[in-house]
């Protein structure tokens, strides 16, 4: 797991861009996991300028996101769906029929995330997925005591992340209590994974995803498990942690290394 601090919010997204801006570069036809929230929103800016610039191109790209409430149509203004419309695909030349985002609308639920699961395979797996966490540590809408080999599937929400999300939705709005999300085994398939998290009040559940033990109760942690990790976040976001100084030797030592000044 690499685990890069950074200064604040801004630069953490500009990382994650060029990151994905790198990766579309060299494979240009990249199978891409994206993720809604307030954390990507920076990032998916930084991507427009990239795009527009010309810097990088979304022609051939692919994309899967992770999660949508269930009883929301993409036209719905609450929607993931919609939210990735605004934030990012209505913004660049990616063609819409490539992105795929769970059908929150659909009759039969349990059917539509089996779908999900098959485009996903039929696309030849995900290169990066995109991840924030939640404050209790969920990734996607994988709530604590999720199965850590779960699939794609129906999800209840926990009441601190229906809270931590009321803000989006208007006085009377109806605010789902229920979601699709691509399962954890789901998301640890992805050749590589990018976490990105800011601001204090995910110091807790980036200190259990890192250093904590792997379990259930913080589904993030899985984390540890995958071959090709990136972390990044702010310095309030690594303010728990308890080995941070060792984390920046680390990248430091790999800078050195990279650059061929480490012998």
């Amino acid at each position: 797991m690499r685990i890069v601090i950074l200064e604040n919010a801004q630069a953490v997204a500009e990382f994650g861009a060029n990151h994905i801006v790198s990766l579309l570069n060299k494979q240009p036809n990249s199978v891409l996991g994206l993720a809604t929230g307030t954390t990507p929103i920076k990032l998916y800016k930084e991507l427009i300028a990239a795009n527009k610039n010309g810097h990088v191109t979304f022609k051939n790209v692919t994309t899967f996101n992770l999660d949508e409430y269930l009883g929301l149509a993409g036209t719905h203004p609450q929607s993931y769906r919609y939210f990735m419309n605004e934030q990012l695909f209505d913004h660049v030349d990616i063609n819409k029929e490539n992105t795929f985002v769970p059908d929150g609308s659909a009759a039969i639920p349990t059917a539509a995330c089996e779908e999900f699961e098959n485009n996903i395979q039929e696309k030849g797996g995900i290169d990066l997925q995109l991840l924030g966490i939640g404050r209790n540590g969920h990734i996607g809408f994988n709530e604590p005591s999720s199965s850590l080999s779960s699939r794609t599937r129906v999800k209840t929400l926990t009441e601190d992340t229906v809270n931590a999300n009321k803000h989006f939705f208007t006085e009377g709005e109806v605010q789902p209590t229920l979601s699709l999300t691509m399962g954890i085994g789901t998301i640890n398939e992805a050749r590589e994974i990018l976490l990105l998290a800011t601001g204090s009040d995910k110091a807790e559940a980036i200190k259990n995803t890192i250093e904590g033990p792997i379990a259930a109760r913080c589904p993030g942690s899985i984390l540890q498990m995958h071959q090709h990790v990136t972390v990044v976040i702010d310095k309030e976001a690594a303010s728990s942690l308890e080995d941070i100084a060792f984390y920046q030797h680390i990248e430091r030592e790999n800078k050195r290394l990279k650059e061929g000044t480490a012998l």
